[in-house]
């Protein structure tokens, strides 16, 4: 990577202006390839990024290339992606046609297909697979929080991309087996649904034994398919995901002593999917819950409560009136 050419992320939304944010305050050269109404945002007010841990960082409207035309990957050292996974393909299209040959493509996004898909648009390009274990909350005005912590990981290759694009405040580490810490991520981000069809904040929700053994359910099911294709899953936390489970559906004091310390919330965070359904978008349910339907269906496998889930978010979508706020109760039923 040249330090003269920018990075661009591209599509850049809640994680892509906090990750470019903060490239950005670090002496980085950052273009943002993000909607309108973001821009807008941004050219008002700047960018104001907070994080769980107390770091602060405000970055000047000036200090970034913002635009809405793909024309702004013309000059890119890398291009992080950061677009939602069914746009994925749009997006790669739109990086063949205007990135430099020698840019390196990092998958910043939700799910275990979307490196493989810039791959098949992206031919003999390095396209690398990544890992982002927190959330970010967007509170408008530019305002965007870090609301839960972790390194990104990336893909390992020759040329060391995770350091090179590590900042202080924004660490990035390499990893051998990218597959396994994406689908690790997969289960863990299958409360992402739970909590956006709870409408609580994830602190409350995690706090509650019956929502926890709900997503302990989720997890446990979820594992059993994934590992019928001789994947081996690696944590995104410090707890093995073997354990997970058992420990959510602890009592709540035990689970305080055992868990909590390991998952450290914001408590007005809420999952990208909540947020979602809040802003009548269409949510990724079909690269989480989705793809363990999918699997179950290939492998003749057994998943009720996966695929009770999928159906209960493309109700909500449908309804377009945010969170529907069922109980555990509403969520099991007819299980």
């Amino acid at each position: 990577m040249e330090k003269d050419r920018p990075i661009v992320v591209a599509g850049a939304g809640s994680i892509g202006c906090f990750v470019g944010g903060v490239s950005a305050s670090a002496g980085r050269r950052v273009s943002l390839l993000a909607r309108p109404r973001v821009i807008a945002e941004i050219e008002r007010s700047g960018l104001t990024l907070t994080s769980l841990e107390g770091s602060s960082w405000h970055v000047a409207s000036q200090q970034l290339k913002l635009s809405d035309d793909p024309n702004v990957l013309a000059d890119a050292s890398a291009v992080l992606v950061t677009v939602k996974s069914a746009d994925t393909a749009e997006i790669a299209d739109a990086i063949a046609r205007h990135a430099p040959l020698d840019a390196v493509i990092v998958s910043l996004q939700n799910g275990i297909a979307n490196a493989a898909v810039l791959r098949r648009h992206l031919p003999g390009r390095m396209v690398l697979g990544g890992m982002v274990p927190f959330n970010v909350v967007a509170s408008g005005d530019g305002r965007f929080r870090r609301a839960t912590s972790g390194d990104i990981v990336i893909e390992r290759d020759a040329a060391d991309t995770a350091a090179q694009l590590s900042v202080p405040g924004l660490a990035m580490r390499a990893a051998d087996n990218i597959a396994g810490v994406q689908w690790g991520k997969l289960l863990v981000n299958l409360n992402n649904a739970i909590n956006a069809l709870s409408g609580l904040p994830l602190h409350e929700q995690l706090a509650q034994r019956d929502w926890r053994k709900l997503f302990a359910d989720q997890i446990a099911e979820g594992l059993a398919a994934v590992r019928t294709e001789g994947t081996h899953p690696v944590s995104p936390t410090p707890v093995p995901l073997s354990w997970t489970p058992h420990l959510l559906r602890l009592p709540d004091a035990l689970f305080a002593i055992a868990l909590a310390p390991a998952m450290k919330i914001d408590p007005q965070a809420r999952s990208s999917m909540s947020e979602d359904l809040d802003r009548r978008r269409r949510t990724e349910i079909d690269y989480l819950q989705g793809v363990i339907t999918e699997l179950a269906d290939r492998r003749g496998l057994s998943v009720p409560l996966s695929r009770r889930i999928v159906a209960l978010v493309r109700d909500a979508e449908a309804a377009k009136q945010g969170s529907p706020r069922l109980t555990v109760e509403q969520i099991r039923a007819r299980l």
